[in-house]
């Protein structure tokens, strides 16, 4: 069996000739295909502004800036998931505080967010991990009851939905990642949406420099580059025009692993709770330790061996002290953590490809 990647971009649709046209304008910075991209994704996702940046992790970057977050304030993000939001707290002074998540969905509860809040609290980042999403009606509630700003991010989680509402569209702000191994991609790239006039604003300003298009080098604010190029908008232009099929692929994959996967002992898909439409970035389980005694770092391996790229899980926030040094003893995380391997997910894996990647995991079972 040749190797099977862990991910793979779907560029079979205008990728390639929207490229050539942004190339043949002469726009490879900004230009049309990035307000085009912007429209596009507004259209979709029904929100009021979407704006364009360099990645998922400048999509938050501009979200805390628009909220004008700073020195000494706290950001509640989830203590198992990627870092970015936390990564970002502590570069514009704030102080990330990790809230545990739930053993089974392993995203952030309102209980779990509840516990960490202070006065100091400016913003709660529920992440939407794997491609579930948080209960986020709780989690607004108790946003609203202590009048604290939430931003979701969803890099995982586009076209995932809670409630019939689209992962990213429910709180003050939402962000996305269109890196190359997510859902739709730009290369990289990302996009931070809201439904607030004067928010939308300042993250105009600091997307680019600090600077109004109406007078040349004149710095409002002390901005940022965030920009999307042209050349990458064109990719999204192409990638939102064929979303359905995108979708539809990545749903019979993960439908074929939940079908060979789900009832066998040893391991145990992240759940997805009734309200949650999700559409997984990634398909991921926890192993038990008994069935799988060699560890999950060994099982990454012997995936390896037969030709399959695998993941581990998101290390906890409380296992990287050198950089969390306030991250406090988080179990379910850890464990998380310690135990997680994702599997290869993308629509254009072919079901003999799922067959042959689900009976080598459970034939390492002891």
């Amino acid at each position: 069996m040749e190797l099977i990647p862990w991910a793979k971009p779907n560029l079979w649709g205008n990728e390639q000739k929207y490229i050539s046209e942004a190339l043949e304008s002469t726009w490879i910075s900004g230009g049309p295909f990035v307000e085009r991209f912007e429209r596009d994704f507004e259209e979709f996702s029904n929100v009021r502004f979407a704006l364009a940046t360099s990645n998922g992790t400048t999509a938050l970057h501009l979200a805390y800036l628009g909220l004008g977050l700073g020195d000494g304030d706290e950001v509640i993000v989830p203590g198992f998931a990627f870092m970015a939001a936390a990564n970002m707290a502590i570069n514009i002074g704030a102080l990330p505080i990790f809230a545990e998540v739930d053993p089974d969905t392993w995203c952030v509860t309102a209980n779990t967010i509840e516990k960490c809040i202070s006065p100091r609290t400016k913003a709660i980042v529920p992440i939407h991990t794997y491609g579930n999403v948080c209960e986020m009606d709780n989690i607004l509630a108790l946003a609203i009851k202590h009048k604290i700003p939430v931003i979701e991010d969803a890099a995982e989680a586009f076209t995932s939905r809670y409630k019939g509402k689209l992962a990213g569209t429910m709180a003050d702000l939402g962000t996305y990642s269109f890196q190359a191994t997510k859902t739709i991609t730009t290369g990289e790239g990302g996009m931070v949406t809201t439904e607030n006039e004067e928010l939308n604003h300042k993250m105009i300003l600091h997307r680019s420099h600090g600077m109004l298009r109406k007078t040349f080098y004149w710095h409002e604010v002390p901005g940022q580059n965030f920009r999307l190029t042209n050349l990458q908008a064109a990719l999204g232009v192409a990638q939102l025009e064929k979303l359905d099929s995108i979708i539809s692929g990545r749903k019979k994959v993960c439908a074929s692993y939940a079908e060979l996967l789900s009832d066998i002992d040893g391991f145990r898909l992240q759940y997805f709770p009734p309200e949650v439409d999700g559409l997984p970035w990634a398909i991921a389980l926890k192993l038990d330790k008994k069935a799988f005694p060699q560890g999950r770092d060994t099982v990454l391996q012997q995936m390896r061996d037969f030709n399959i790229e695998t993941r581990p899980g998101f290390y906890a926030a409380n296992l990287m002290k050198h950089i969390y040094s306030n991250a406090q003893s988080m179990p379910v995380s850890e464990e998380t953590s310690r135990q997680v391997i994702s599997l290869p997910t993308y629509p254009t894996l072919r079901d003999e490809q799922v067959e042959y990647i689900s009976s080598k995991l459970i034939g390492l079972k002891r």
